[in-house]
Protein backbone atom coordinates (compact mmCIF):
# COMPACT_ATOMS: atom_id res chain seq x y z
CA UNK A 1 0.00 0.00 0.00
CA UNK A 2 3.03 2.40 0.54
CA UNK A 3 3.90 2.24 -2.97
CA UNK A 4 0.81 3.10 -4.31
CA UNK A 5 0.44 5.87 -2.18
CA UNK A 6 3.99 6.89 -3.56
CA UNK A 7 2.66 6.89 -6.90
CA UNK A 8 -0.31 8.46 -6.08
CA UNK A 9 1.92 10.95 -4.43
CA UNK A 10 3.99 10.86 -7.68
CA UNK A 11 0.75 12.44 -9.92
CA UNK A 12 0.48 15.70 -8.73
CA UNK A 13 2.36 18.30 -6.47
CA UNK A 14 4.20 16.29 -3.61
CA UNK A 15 3.55 18.78 -1.02
CA UNK A 16 -0.39 19.52 -1.61
CA UNK A 17 -1.17 15.71 -2.28
CA UNK A 18 0.45 15.08 1.31
CA UNK A 19 -1.78 17.77 2.76
CA UNK A 20 -4.89 16.33 0.62
CA UNK A 21 -3.82 12.88 2.29
CA UNK A 22 -3.79 14.02 6.15
CA UNK A 23 -6.78 15.93 5.35
CA UNK A 24 -8.49 12.57 4.64
CA UNK A 25 -6.60 10.66 6.99
CA UNK A 26 -8.37 13.23 9.72
CA UNK A 27 -11.86 11.74 8.68
CA UNK A 28 -10.54 7.86 8.74
CA UNK A 29 -8.81 8.10 12.11
CA UNK A 30 -11.53 8.96 14.10
CA UNK A 31 -13.26 5.73 12.89
CA UNK A 32 -10.62 3.35 13.96
CA UNK A 33 -12.32 0.86 16.14
CA UNK A 34 -15.20 -0.05 13.53
CA UNK A 35 -12.12 0.06 11.36
CA UNK A 36 -10.89 -2.71 12.98
CA UNK A 37 -13.77 -4.53 13.52
CA UNK A 38 -14.75 -4.51 9.78
CA UNK A 39 -11.11 -5.74 9.04
CA UNK A 40 -11.34 -9.33 12.00
CA UNK A 41 -14.62 -9.56 10.17
CA UNK A 42 -13.02 -9.22 6.58
CA UNK A 43 -10.03 -11.55 8.12
CA UNK A 44 -12.60 -14.06 8.82
CA UNK A 45 -14.33 -14.20 5.75
CA UNK A 46 -11.18 -14.47 3.66
CA UNK A 47 -10.02 -17.54 6.08
CA UNK A 48 -13.28 -19.36 5.47
CA UNK A 49 -13.38 -18.57 1.54
CA UNK A 50 -9.37 -19.85 1.45
CA UNK A 51 -10.75 -23.27 3.77
CA UNK A 52 -13.40 -24.25 0.81
CA UNK A 53 -10.90 -25.68 -1.87
CA UNK A 54 -8.62 -27.52 0.97
CA UNK A 55 -12.20 -28.95 1.71
CA UNK A 56 -13.06 -30.21 -1.85
CA UNK A 57 -9.70 -31.33 -2.23
CA UNK A 58 -9.99 -33.33 1.06
CA UNK A 59 -12.89 -34.37 0.13
CA UNK A 60 -12.25 -35.60 -4.09
CA UNK A 61 -8.67 -37.45 -2.94
CA UNK A 62 -9.51 -38.45 1.26
CA UNK A 63 -13.16 -39.46 0.36
CA UNK A 64 -14.23 -40.05 -3.30
CA UNK A 65 -11.21 -41.55 -4.44
CA UNK A 66 -10.40 -43.18 -1.20
CA UNK A 67 -14.48 -44.52 -0.88
CA UNK A 68 -14.16 -43.51 2.76
CA UNK A 69 -17.63 -42.50 3.42
CA UNK A 70 -17.13 -41.26 6.54
CA UNK A 71 -14.73 -38.52 5.73
CA UNK A 72 -16.98 -37.76 2.72
CA UNK A 73 -19.74 -37.11 5.51
CA UNK A 74 -17.64 -35.22 7.66
CA UNK A 75 -16.29 -32.91 4.82
CA UNK A 76 -19.76 -31.80 3.72
CA UNK A 77 -20.75 -31.01 7.11
CA UNK A 78 -17.90 -29.04 7.67
CA UNK A 79 -18.82 -26.57 4.09
CA UNK A 80 -22.16 -26.42 5.12
CA UNK A 81 -21.54 -25.19 8.41
CA UNK A 82 -18.19 -23.01 7.13
CA UNK A 83 -20.82 -21.70 4.12
CA UNK A 84 -23.25 -20.76 6.64
CA UNK A 85 -20.61 -19.09 8.87
CA UNK A 86 -19.85 -17.18 5.44
CA UNK A 87 -23.43 -16.15 4.96
CA UNK A 88 -24.04 -14.73 8.02
CA UNK A 89 -20.35 -12.93 8.43
CA UNK A 90 -20.59 -11.11 4.98
CA UNK A 91 -24.40 -10.05 6.21
CA UNK A 92 -23.14 -8.25 9.52
CA UNK A 93 -19.96 -7.21 7.40
CA UNK A 94 -22.17 -5.37 4.79
CA UNK A 95 -23.96 -3.52 7.46
CA UNK A 96 -20.90 -2.74 8.90
CA UNK A 97 -19.45 -1.21 6.37
CA UNK A 98 -22.77 0.92 4.86
CA UNK A 99 -22.60 2.65 8.13
CA UNK A 100 -18.89 3.47 8.34
CA UNK A 101 -19.18 4.24 4.78
CA UNK A 102 -21.99 6.83 5.25
CA UNK A 103 -20.12 8.05 8.35
CA UNK A 104 -17.00 9.41 5.99
CA UNK A 105 -19.21 10.21 3.45
CA UNK A 106 -20.83 12.61 5.11
CA UNK A 107 -17.90 13.84 7.47
CA UNK A 108 -16.07 14.52 4.54
CA UNK A 109 -18.96 16.50 2.56
CA UNK A 110 -19.70 18.65 5.97
CA UNK A 111 -16.64 19.64 6.62
CA UNK A 112 -16.24 20.94 2.96
CA UNK A 113 -19.72 22.45 2.41
CA UNK A 114 -18.77 24.58 6.47
CA UNK A 115 -15.56 25.60 4.41
CA UNK A 116 -17.44 27.16 1.67
CA UNK A 117 -19.99 28.79 4.30
CA UNK A 118 -16.78 31.26 5.28
CA UNK A 119 -15.89 31.64 1.76
CA UNK A 120 -16.37 35.53 0.21
CA UNK A 121 -19.12 36.82 -2.26
CA UNK A 122 -15.98 36.87 -4.78
CA UNK A 123 -15.66 33.75 -4.58
CA UNK A 124 -19.19 32.98 -6.06
CA UNK A 125 -18.99 35.16 -8.66
CA UNK A 126 -16.20 33.07 -10.34
CA UNK A 127 -17.07 29.95 -9.95
CA UNK A 128 -19.94 27.77 -11.33
CA UNK A 129 -22.36 26.65 -9.22
CA UNK A 130 -22.48 23.53 -11.27
CA UNK A 131 -18.96 23.10 -10.77
CA UNK A 132 -19.35 23.19 -6.93
CA UNK A 133 -22.00 20.73 -6.82
CA UNK A 134 -20.10 18.46 -8.95
CA UNK A 135 -17.19 18.86 -6.72
CA UNK A 136 -19.17 18.76 -3.26
CA UNK A 137 -21.09 15.92 -4.76
CA UNK A 138 -19.45 13.46 -7.48
CA UNK A 139 -16.08 14.09 -6.16
CA UNK A 140 -16.18 13.50 -2.70
CA UNK A 141 -18.55 10.67 -2.79
CA UNK A 142 -15.23 9.17 -4.87
CA UNK A 143 -13.15 10.03 -2.29
CA UNK A 144 -14.90 8.34 0.33
CA UNK A 145 -15.25 5.25 -2.38
CA UNK A 146 -11.35 5.05 -2.29
CA UNK A 147 -11.06 5.32 1.38
CA UNK A 148 -13.61 3.11 2.54
CA UNK A 149 -14.55 0.78 -0.54
CA UNK A 150 -11.20 0.21 -2.52
CA UNK A 151 -8.90 0.21 1.02
CA UNK A 152 -10.85 -2.17 2.41
CA UNK A 153 -11.51 -4.26 -0.85
CA UNK A 154 -7.50 -4.33 -0.84
CA UNK A 155 -6.95 -5.54 2.41
CA UNK A 156 -8.98 -8.38 1.62
CA UNK A 157 -7.00 -9.04 -1.20
CA UNK A 158 -3.93 -8.69 0.22
CA UNK A 159 -4.99 -11.35 2.77
CA UNK A 160 -6.47 -13.86 -0.07
CA UNK A 161 -3.47 -13.47 -2.25
CA UNK A 162 -1.35 -14.44 0.46
CA UNK A 163 -3.41 -17.31 1.80
CA UNK A 164 -3.83 -18.72 -1.72
CA UNK A 165 -0.31 -18.46 -2.56
CA UNK A 166 1.06 -19.88 0.65
CA UNK A 167 -1.31 -22.92 -0.03
CA UNK A 168 -0.74 -23.05 -3.95
CA UNK A 169 3.02 -23.09 -3.01
CA UNK A 170 1.87 -26.25 -0.23
CA UNK A 171 0.59 -27.77 -3.75
CA UNK A 172 3.08 -27.41 -5.98
CA UNK A 173 5.86 -24.82 -5.63
CA UNK A 174 6.44 -25.50 -9.28
CA UNK A 175 3.00 -24.72 -11.32
CA UNK A 176 3.23 -21.35 -9.13
CA UNK A 177 6.50 -20.08 -10.62
CA UNK A 178 3.88 -19.31 -12.83
CA UNK A 179 2.20 -16.50 -11.08
CA UNK A 180 5.67 -14.74 -10.39
CA UNK A 181 5.80 -14.48 -14.61
CA UNK A 182 2.11 -13.15 -14.94
CA UNK A 183 2.12 -10.16 -11.77
CA UNK A 184 5.41 -8.26 -13.28
CA UNK A 185 4.15 -8.09 -16.21
CA UNK A 186 0.93 -6.61 -15.00
CA UNK A 187 2.40 -4.74 -13.15
CA UNK A 188 3.98 -2.67 -15.93
CA UNK A 189 1.31 -2.59 -18.26
CA UNK A 190 -0.60 -0.67 -15.41
CA UNK A 191 2.22 1.58 -14.63
CA UNK A 192 2.23 2.48 -18.69
CA UNK A 193 -1.29 2.89 -18.82
CA UNK A 194 -1.81 5.44 -15.57
CA UNK A 195 -1.25 9.04 -17.29
CA UNK A 196 -3.99 7.95 -19.56
CA UNK A 197 -6.36 6.49 -17.52
CA UNK A 198 -5.53 10.34 -14.82
CA UNK A 199 -6.38 12.79 -17.66
CA UNK A 200 -9.25 10.44 -19.52
CA UNK A 201 -11.25 10.46 -15.77
CA UNK A 202 -9.92 14.55 -15.29
CA UNK A 203 -11.76 15.27 -18.57
CA UNK A 204 -14.53 13.00 -17.44
CA UNK A 205 -15.41 15.31 -14.30
CA UNK A 206 -15.04 18.25 -16.12
CA UNK A 207 -17.60 17.45 -18.87
CA UNK A 208 -19.83 16.56 -15.63
CA UNK A 209 -19.28 19.68 -14.52
CA UNK A 210 -20.45 21.74 -17.59
CA UNK A 211 -23.52 19.52 -17.94
CA UNK A 212 -24.51 20.47 -13.60
CA UNK A 213 -23.56 24.09 -14.46
CA UNK A 214 -25.76 24.18 -17.25
CA UNK A 215 -29.24 22.66 -15.46
CA UNK A 216 -28.31 24.96 -12.23
CA UNK A 217 -28.38 28.24 -14.83
CA UNK A 218 -31.54 27.01 -16.85
CA UNK A 219 -33.78 25.57 -14.36
CA UNK A 220 -34.98 28.43 -12.34
CA UNK A 221 -34.59 30.84 -15.79
CA UNK A 222 -37.36 28.68 -17.56
CA UNK A 223 -39.78 31.29 -17.45
CA UNK A 224 -37.82 33.80 -19.07
CA UNK A 225 -36.43 30.95 -21.63
CA UNK A 226 -40.26 30.09 -22.56
CA UNK A 227 -41.22 34.23 -23.07
CA UNK A 228 -38.00 33.87 -25.07
CA UNK A 229 -38.77 30.98 -27.18
CA UNK A 230 -35.36 29.73 -26.99
CA UNK A 231 -36.88 26.21 -25.22
CA UNK A 232 -35.26 24.58 -28.36
CA UNK A 233 -31.65 26.02 -28.53
CA UNK A 234 -31.33 25.57 -24.68
CA UNK A 235 -32.23 22.10 -25.77
CA UNK A 236 -29.78 22.20 -28.38
CA UNK A 237 -26.81 22.74 -25.72
CA UNK A 238 -28.03 20.22 -23.13
CA UNK A 239 -27.58 17.55 -26.11
CA UNK A 240 -24.83 19.37 -27.23
CA UNK A 241 -23.05 18.84 -23.52
CA UNK A 242 -24.67 15.54 -22.79
CA UNK A 243 -22.65 14.20 -26.35
CA UNK A 244 -19.91 15.36 -25.00
CA UNK A 245 -19.93 13.79 -21.92
CA UNK A 246 -21.01 10.89 -23.37
CA UNK A 247 -17.76 10.98 -25.59
CA UNK A 248 -15.67 11.11 -22.65
CA UNK A 249 -17.47 8.77 -20.41
CA UNK A 250 -16.90 6.58 -23.63
CA UNK A 251 -13.63 7.11 -23.88
CA UNK A 252 -12.68 6.33 -20.02
CA UNK A 253 -14.74 3.24 -20.42
CA UNK A 254 -12.34 2.22 -23.26
CA UNK A 255 -9.44 2.86 -21.15
CA UNK A 256 -10.17 1.09 -18.15
CA UNK A 257 -11.37 -1.66 -20.52
CA UNK A 258 -8.00 -2.23 -21.80
CA UNK A 259 -6.51 -1.18 -18.65
CA UNK A 260 -8.13 -4.63 -17.12
CA UNK A 261 -8.52 -6.32 -19.99
CA UNK A 262 -4.46 -7.28 -21.09
CA UNK A 263 -4.13 -8.37 -17.32
CA UNK A 264 -7.55 -10.39 -17.31
CA UNK A 265 -6.38 -12.60 -20.84
CA UNK A 266 -2.69 -13.22 -19.33
CA UNK A 267 -4.40 -15.32 -16.44
CA UNK A 268 -6.35 -16.99 -18.57
CA UNK A 269 -3.45 -18.22 -20.13
CA UNK A 270 -1.82 -18.86 -17.67
CA UNK A 271 -4.69 -20.78 -15.87
CA UNK A 272 -4.74 -22.48 -19.34
CA UNK A 273 -1.61 -23.66 -18.80
CA UNK A 274 -1.40 -24.85 -15.15
CA UNK A 275 -4.12 -27.30 -16.16
CA UNK A 276 -2.22 -28.40 -19.03
CA UNK A 277 0.59 -29.36 -16.74
CA UNK A 278 -0.84 -30.34 -13.96
CA UNK A 279 -3.68 -32.37 -15.73
CA UNK A 280 -0.80 -34.57 -17.38
CA UNK A 281 0.81 -35.02 -13.60
CA UNK A 282 -2.36 -36.51 -12.64
CA UNK A 283 -2.51 -38.16 -15.83
CA UNK A 284 0.73 -40.26 -15.12
CA UNK A 285 -0.26 -40.55 -12.01
CA UNK A 286 2.07 -38.39 -9.84
CA UNK A 287 -0.48 -35.92 -8.40
CA UNK A 288 -3.99 -36.21 -7.16
CA UNK A 289 -6.84 -34.67 -9.25
CA UNK A 290 -8.41 -33.03 -5.90
CA UNK A 291 -4.78 -31.34 -5.95
CA UNK A 292 -5.14 -30.09 -9.11
CA UNK A 293 -8.61 -28.58 -8.51
CA UNK A 294 -7.87 -26.89 -5.39
CA UNK A 295 -4.57 -25.81 -7.12
CA UNK A 296 -6.57 -24.60 -10.17
CA UNK A 297 -9.09 -22.25 -7.40
CA UNK A 298 -6.50 -21.02 -5.40
CA UNK A 299 -4.89 -19.82 -8.80
CA UNK A 300 -8.30 -17.96 -9.60
CA UNK A 301 -8.22 -17.08 -5.64
CA UNK A 302 -4.85 -15.62 -6.07
CA UNK A 303 -5.37 -13.74 -9.44
CA UNK A 304 -8.79 -12.41 -8.37
CA UNK A 305 -6.98 -10.06 -5.66
CA UNK A 306 -4.00 -9.37 -7.84
CA UNK A 307 -6.70 -7.63 -10.46
CA UNK A 308 -8.20 -6.38 -7.11
CA UNK A 309 -5.04 -4.48 -6.25
CA UNK A 310 -4.21 -3.76 -10.23
CA UNK A 311 -7.60 -2.48 -10.10
CA UNK A 312 -6.89 -0.42 -6.93
CA UNK A 313 -4.22 1.24 -9.21
CA UNK A 314 -6.92 2.92 -11.68
CA UNK A 315 -9.29 3.65 -8.57
CA UNK A 316 -5.93 5.51 -6.88
CA UNK A 317 -6.18 7.67 -10.52
CA UNK A 318 -10.12 8.66 -9.82
CA UNK A 319 -9.23 9.44 -6.51
CA UNK A 320 -6.56 11.28 -7.12
CA UNK A 321 -8.26 13.54 -9.72
CA UNK A 322 -11.28 14.23 -7.31
CA UNK A 323 -8.81 15.00 -4.23
CA UNK A 324 -7.18 17.77 -6.03
CA UNK A 325 -10.52 18.89 -7.41
CA UNK A 326 -12.06 19.02 -3.87
CA UNK A 327 -8.33 20.44 -2.50
CA UNK A 328 -9.05 23.34 -4.57
CA UNK A 329 -12.13 23.87 -3.03
CA UNK A 330 -10.92 22.88 0.31
CA UNK A 331 -7.81 25.11 -0.09
CA UNK A 332 -9.61 28.51 -1.10
CA UNK A 333 -8.40 31.11 1.34
CA UNK A 334 -10.64 32.23 4.36
CA UNK A 335 -11.06 36.00 3.63
CA UNK A 336 -12.60 36.77 7.00
CA UNK A 337 -11.36 34.66 10.07
CA UNK A 338 -13.27 34.51 13.82
CA UNK A 339 -11.49 36.00 16.32
CA UNK A 340 -10.09 33.77 18.74
CA UNK A 341 -12.16 35.36 21.99
CA UNK A 342 -14.71 38.10 20.62
CA UNK A 343 -15.37 41.33 22.69
CA UNK A 344 -19.00 41.71 23.84
CA UNK A 345 -21.12 43.12 21.05
CA UNK A 346 -21.96 46.93 21.90
CA UNK A 347 -25.77 47.73 22.90
CA UNK A 348 -25.51 51.04 20.99
CA UNK A 349 -27.80 53.01 18.69
CA UNK A 350 -25.77 51.40 15.87
CA UNK A 351 -23.21 53.92 15.28
CA UNK A 352 -21.03 53.67 12.22
CA UNK A 353 -17.42 54.59 11.98
CA UNK A 354 -14.56 54.71 8.99
CA UNK A 355 -11.84 55.21 9.82
CA UNK A 356 -9.20 55.70 6.77
CA UNK A 357 -10.58 52.45 5.67
CA UNK A 358 -8.87 51.17 2.00
CA UNK A 359 -10.13 48.33 0.13
CA UNK A 360 -9.55 46.80 -3.57
CA UNK A 361 -10.86 43.53 -4.88
CA UNK A 362 -8.31 40.49 -5.50
CA UNK A 363 -7.42 40.61 -9.11
CA UNK A 364 -9.71 44.05 -10.07
CA UNK A 365 -8.03 47.04 -10.93
CA UNK A 366 -8.36 50.24 -9.12
CA UNK A 367 -9.39 51.03 -5.09
CA UNK A 368 -13.05 50.41 -4.23
CA UNK A 369 -12.04 52.33 -0.72
CA UNK A 370 -9.27 54.82 -0.51
CA UNK A 371 -8.86 56.22 2.90
CA UNK A 372 -12.35 56.78 3.84
CA UNK A 373 -13.24 58.67 7.15
CA UNK A 374 -17.05 59.04 7.65
CA UNK A 375 -18.80 58.63 10.70
CA UNK A 376 -22.49 57.86 10.51
CA UNK A 377 -24.50 58.58 13.75
CA UNK A 378 -27.13 55.83 15.37
CA UNK A 379 -30.45 55.86 14.54
CA UNK A 380 -30.28 58.15 11.73
CA UNK A 381 -31.90 57.82 7.94
CA UNK A 382 -29.18 57.60 6.03
CA UNK A 383 -28.48 57.65 1.73
CA UNK A 384 -25.63 56.45 0.24
CA UNK A 385 -25.72 57.32 -3.70
CA UNK A 386 -23.25 56.11 -6.19
CA UNK A 387 -22.22 55.12 -9.95
CA UNK A 388 -23.08 51.71 -10.73
CA UNK A 389 -20.05 49.52 -10.06
CA UNK A 390 -18.60 52.15 -7.79
CA UNK A 391 -18.92 50.11 -4.84
CA UNK A 392 -21.66 50.96 -2.64
CA UNK A 393 -22.87 47.04 -2.44
CA UNK A 394 -18.53 46.33 -1.46
CA UNK A 395 -19.27 49.21 1.28
CA UNK A 396 -22.10 46.83 2.45
CA UNK A 397 -20.49 44.20 2.54
CA UNK A 398 -17.34 45.51 4.39
CA UNK A 399 -20.29 46.37 7.08
CA UNK A 400 -20.81 42.17 7.20
CA UNK A 401 -17.19 41.73 7.16
CA UNK A 402 -17.82 39.49 4.16
CA UNK A 403 -14.21 40.94 3.37
CA UNK A 404 -12.17 42.77 5.83
CA UNK A 405 -10.65 46.71 4.98
CA UNK A 406 -6.79 45.92 3.30
CA UNK A 407 -6.25 49.09 5.79
CA UNK A 408 -7.96 51.09 8.44
CA UNK A 409 -10.67 49.84 10.52
CA UNK A 410 -14.41 49.87 10.57
CA UNK A 411 -16.34 50.48 14.27
CA UNK A 412 -20.09 49.85 15.43
CA UNK A 413 -20.50 51.67 18.36
CA UNK A 414 -17.09 51.97 19.38
CA UNK A 415 -16.18 48.34 18.49
CA UNK A 416 -13.58 47.23 15.43
CA UNK A 417 -15.68 44.65 13.71
CA UNK A 418 -12.65 42.31 14.09
CA UNK A 419 -13.29 41.95 17.18
CA UNK A 420 -16.57 41.13 17.76
CA UNK A 421 -18.54 37.63 17.12
CA UNK A 422 -19.18 37.35 13.19
CA UNK A 423 -22.34 35.91 13.48
CA UNK A 424 -23.50 38.09 16.15
CA UNK A 425 -22.49 40.88 14.00
CA UNK A 426 -23.96 39.67 10.93
CA UNK A 427 -27.10 39.68 13.47
CA UNK A 428 -26.99 43.06 14.19
CA UNK A 429 -27.02 44.26 10.60
CA UNK A 430 -29.88 43.15 8.70
CA UNK A 431 -29.80 43.84 4.76
CA UNK A 432 -33.26 43.90 2.70
CA UNK A 433 -31.69 43.62 -1.20
CA UNK A 434 -33.52 43.56 -4.75
CA UNK A 435 -32.44 39.82 -4.84
CA UNK A 436 -34.65 38.38 -1.92
CA UNK A 437 -33.73 34.42 -1.19
CA UNK A 438 -36.71 32.49 -0.18
CA UNK A 439 -36.33 29.04 0.10
CA UNK A 440 -39.03 26.02 -0.34
CA UNK A 441 -40.83 25.54 3.04
CA UNK A 442 -43.29 27.12 4.53
CA UNK A 443 -43.91 30.52 5.05
CA UNK A 444 -42.97 30.52 8.56
CA UNK A 445 -39.75 29.18 8.30
CA UNK A 446 -39.04 31.62 5.97
CA UNK A 447 -39.69 34.52 8.41
CA UNK A 448 -38.08 33.41 11.14
CA UNK A 449 -34.71 31.76 8.71
CA UNK A 450 -32.66 34.77 10.65
CA UNK A 451 -34.33 34.43 13.87
CA UNK A 452 -35.20 30.26 14.33
CA UNK A 453 -36.15 30.62 18.10
CA UNK A 454 -39.11 33.40 17.40
CA UNK A 455 -42.13 32.08 18.60
CA UNK A 456 -45.54 31.71 17.09
CA UNK A 457 -46.72 35.25 18.57
CA UNK A 458 -43.80 37.34 17.20
CA UNK A 459 -44.07 35.53 13.80
CA UNK A 460 -48.40 36.37 13.71
CA UNK A 461 -47.30 40.22 15.48
CA UNK A 462 -44.40 40.86 12.26
CA UNK A 463 -47.15 39.77 9.71
CA UNK A 464 -49.68 42.30 10.72
CA UNK A 465 -47.34 44.98 10.84
CA UNK A 466 -45.70 44.70 7.67
CA UNK A 467 -49.12 43.97 6.24
CA UNK A 468 -48.75 40.17 5.08
CA UNK A 469 -52.19 39.46 6.17
CA UNK A 470 -53.70 38.85 2.96
CA UNK A 471 -51.09 36.44 1.95
CA UNK A 472 -51.44 34.65 4.91
CA UNK A 473 -54.92 34.72 3.93
CA UNK A 474 -54.66 33.07 0.63
CA UNK A 475 -52.32 30.14 1.78
CA UNK A 476 -54.45 27.24 2.69
CA UNK A 477 -52.65 26.87 5.50
CA UNK A 478 -51.89 30.16 6.59
CA UNK A 479 -48.28 30.30 8.13
CA UNK A 480 -48.04 26.82 7.61
CA UNK A 481 -48.36 27.21 3.99
CA UNK A 482 -45.92 25.95 1.84
CA UNK A 483 -43.75 28.53 -1.39
CA UNK A 484 -42.22 27.21 -3.78
CA UNK A 485 -38.41 26.93 -4.87
CA UNK A 486 -37.39 30.57 -4.37
CA UNK A 487 -41.37 31.83 -3.94
CA UNK A 488 -41.78 32.16 -7.73
CA UNK A 489 -45.60 32.35 -6.79
CA UNK A 490 -44.89 35.57 -4.68
CA UNK A 491 -45.62 39.00 -6.74
CA UNK A 492 -42.16 41.50 -5.86
CA UNK A 493 -44.21 43.14 -3.18
CA UNK A 494 -44.91 40.44 -0.80
CA UNK A 495 -41.32 39.25 -1.23
CA UNK A 496 -40.23 42.22 -0.28
CA UNK A 497 -42.63 42.45 2.72
CA UNK A 498 -41.20 39.31 3.88
CA UNK A 499 -37.90 40.28 4.02
CA UNK A 500 -38.93 43.43 5.77
CA UNK A 501 -40.75 40.73 8.29
CA UNK A 502 -37.77 38.74 8.41
CA UNK A 503 -35.34 41.89 9.58
CA UNK A 504 -37.74 42.97 12.43
CA UNK A 505 -37.40 39.28 13.89
CA UNK A 506 -33.75 39.76 13.79
CA UNK A 507 -33.85 42.68 16.28
CA UNK A 508 -30.82 44.98 13.88
CA UNK A 509 -29.09 47.81 15.28
CA UNK A 510 -28.69 48.78 11.39
CA UNK A 511 -31.42 47.95 8.33
CA UNK A 512 -29.83 48.23 4.94
CA UNK A 513 -32.35 48.78 2.14
CA UNK A 514 -29.91 47.84 -0.63
CA UNK A 515 -32.30 48.58 -3.44
CA UNK A 516 -34.87 46.70 -1.59
CA UNK A 517 -37.78 48.64 -3.36
CA UNK A 518 -36.82 48.44 -6.84
CA UNK A 519 -39.64 46.19 -8.26
CA UNK A 520 -42.44 48.21 -7.12
CA UNK A 521 -44.57 51.02 -8.02
CA UNK A 522 -43.45 54.23 -6.51
CA UNK A 523 -46.76 54.20 -4.59
CA UNK A 524 -45.91 51.04 -2.84
CA UNK A 525 -42.52 51.71 -2.45
CA UNK A 526 -43.88 54.89 -0.22
CA UNK A 527 -45.88 52.67 1.89
CA UNK A 528 -42.84 50.78 2.14
CA UNK A 529 -40.99 53.00 3.11
CA UNK A 530 -43.00 54.72 5.76
CA UNK A 531 -43.48 51.23 7.17
CA UNK A 532 -39.55 51.04 7.80
CA UNK A 533 -39.35 54.62 9.33
CA UNK A 534 -42.43 53.39 11.91
CA UNK A 535 -41.22 49.74 12.54
CA UNK A 536 -36.92 50.87 12.29
CA UNK A 537 -37.54 54.16 14.23
CA UNK A 538 -34.37 54.88 16.45
CA UNK A 539 -32.30 52.37 14.70
CA UNK A 540 -29.90 53.08 11.65
CA UNK A 541 -31.43 52.77 8.45
CA UNK A 542 -28.97 52.80 5.32
CA UNK A 543 -31.02 53.14 2.07
CA UNK A 544 -29.49 52.55 -1.85
CA UNK A 545 -31.41 53.22 -4.15
CA UNK A 546 -31.85 54.75 -8.21
CA UNK A 547 -35.03 56.83 -7.03
CA UNK A 548 -34.74 60.11 -5.38
CA UNK A 549 -38.15 59.16 -3.94
CA UNK A 550 -36.43 56.30 -1.94
CA UNK A 551 -33.82 58.80 -0.59
CA UNK A 552 -36.36 61.34 0.56
CA UNK A 553 -36.32 62.78 4.16
CA UNK A 554 -32.65 60.97 4.67
CA UNK A 555 -30.76 62.51 7.34
CA UNK A 556 -27.63 62.39 5.93
CA UNK A 557 -26.53 62.07 2.71
CA UNK A 558 -23.67 60.31 1.07
CA UNK A 559 -21.92 59.70 -1.99
CA UNK A 560 -19.25 57.44 -3.04
CA UNK A 561 -16.73 58.35 -5.93
CA UNK A 562 -13.78 57.42 -6.97
CA UNK A 563 -12.95 55.44 -3.80
CA UNK A 564 -14.29 58.42 -1.92
CA UNK A 565 -17.29 58.89 0.74
CA UNK A 566 -18.34 62.30 0.50
CA UNK A 567 -20.87 64.00 2.93
CA UNK A 568 -23.82 66.16 0.48
CA UNK A 569 -25.73 68.33 1.36
CA UNK A 570 -29.41 67.73 2.64
CA UNK A 571 -31.12 69.24 -0.51
CA UNK A 572 -28.75 67.33 -3.01
CA UNK A 573 -30.60 64.12 -4.37
CA UNK A 574 -28.29 61.52 -5.08
CA UNK A 575 -28.60 59.78 -8.33
CA UNK A 576 -27.33 56.37 -9.91
CA UNK A 577 -25.68 52.95 -8.53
Amino acid sequence: MGGLFSRLIETSDPLLMRQALAWLYGFVRPQRKAIAVLLGLSLSASLLALAQPWLVKTLIDEGLLARDYQTLWHMAAIMIVAGLLGTVLAGVNRYLHTRLSGRILFALRDDLYRHLQQLSPTFYGRRRTGDILSRLDGDVAEIQRFAVDSLFSAVSSVIGLIGAVTLMLMLSWQLSLLLALLIPIEVLWLRWMRRKVEREVRSLRERSADVSSFLVETLPAMKFIQASGQQAREAGRLDQLGQGYMGQLLKVQVTEFFTQAVPGTLTSWCRACAFLIGGWWVIQGTWQLGALIAFSTYMGMAVGPVQSLLGLYVAIQRMAVSLGRVMELRQEPVAVREVPVPRPMPQGTGELRLERVQFSHAGRQGAVMREVDVVIPGGLKVAISGASGVGKSTLIDLLQRFYDPDAGRILLDGADLRELDLGALRRRIAVVSQDIVLFRGTLAQNLAYSAPEASRAQLEQVVQLTQLDSLVQSLPLGLDGLLGERGQQLSGGQKQRIAIARALLQEPAILVLDEATSAVDEATEREVIAAIDQLFAGRTRILISHRASTLADAQLRLHLHEGQLQVLPLETAGHGR
